[in-house]
């Protein structure tokens, strides 16, 4: 069944699927890591985000090949649709984490799932368990499962969507506001210069309470109604002030 192209380009988009999954929910709702976080020299928060964005541009080339894949083939209903290529999609789902897990995280050692975690390693497992081992376990038996497919693709279907909701909720949960969170955080033009910074913050009586090496992200003390006025100083991105700020929404200090 796996030389069919509806598994071989299913399994493809499921892979991208995988790291799409892991880029939004870690490395911009959850904000655990972001893909280079572990790599000296690298330590500018807009670096990080590029190199993130980098990754997510990948993935989509990935889907793109695997979408086209299943594009080429839709006329095709050798051996059934649904069965293999819900299968493929569950074993390239969970060989992505599977593949983060040993080359990002053990042998590179660019990231690791939860980097402020006291017990790292516990936290690759999890993941590597819940999102790599799982959905491989199903993907495979659902493959195998000949006769008794309807009954498997609805387990697997099942497998899916708990993990659908467990990610739509996560997500949820982490973009509520810390309620020990005071602060704002601001992204600013990169042609800005320090004193032009600093010079914004003085003009709206806001206290510098953290700042990148680069300053092109800081975390200010500002009087809420103040925080739009930013973007007449030459801020890009301000927390808290109505906008979809991304990543770093509600970005703890």
């Amino acid at each position: 069944m796996w030389s069919l192209p509806w598994t071989r380009y299913g399994a493809i988009l499921g892979f991208s699927l995988g790291g799409f999954f892991d880029g939004i929910l870690l490395h911009q709702i959850l904000q655990w890591h972001h893909l280079l976080s572990l790599v000296p020299g690298v330590a500018d928060l807009r670096a990080q985000v590029l190199w993130d964005g980098y990754f997510h541009a990948l993935m989509y080339v990935i889907a793109i090949v695997g979408l086209w894949g299943l594009w080429r083939a839709h006329r095709s209903v050798e051996g059934g649709r649904g069965r293999p290529l819900l299968s493929a999609l569950l074993v390239g789902f969970g060989l992505w984490h599977v593949a983060d897990a040993v080359l990002s995280h053990w042998l590179l050692g660019i990231h690791r799932i939860k980097l402020d975690s006291e017990s790292p390693l516990l936290w690759d497992l999890i993941w590597l368990v819940a999102f790599g081992v799982v959905p491989l376990v199903a993907g495979w038996a659902l493959a195998r499962g000949g006769g008794a497919g309807p009954t498997k693709l609805q387990h697997s279907a099942l497998v899916m969507l708990l993990l659908t909701f467990a990610t739509a909720g996560a997500g949820a949960w982490a973009l509520r506001p810390p309620p020990d969170q005071p602060f704002t955080t601001v992204v600013f033009r990169p042609d800005y210069g320090t004193d032009q910074i600093f010079a914004a913050l003085s003009s709206l009586d806001a206290r510098l309470v953290w700042s990148d090496p680069m300053m092109s992200v800081v975390v200010v003390d500002v009087q809420p109604e103040r925080r739009w006025r930013l973007y007449q100083h030459g801020a890009l991105l301000v927390s808290g002030s109505g906008v979809p700020a991304g990543c770093f929404a509600w970005s703890t200090v």
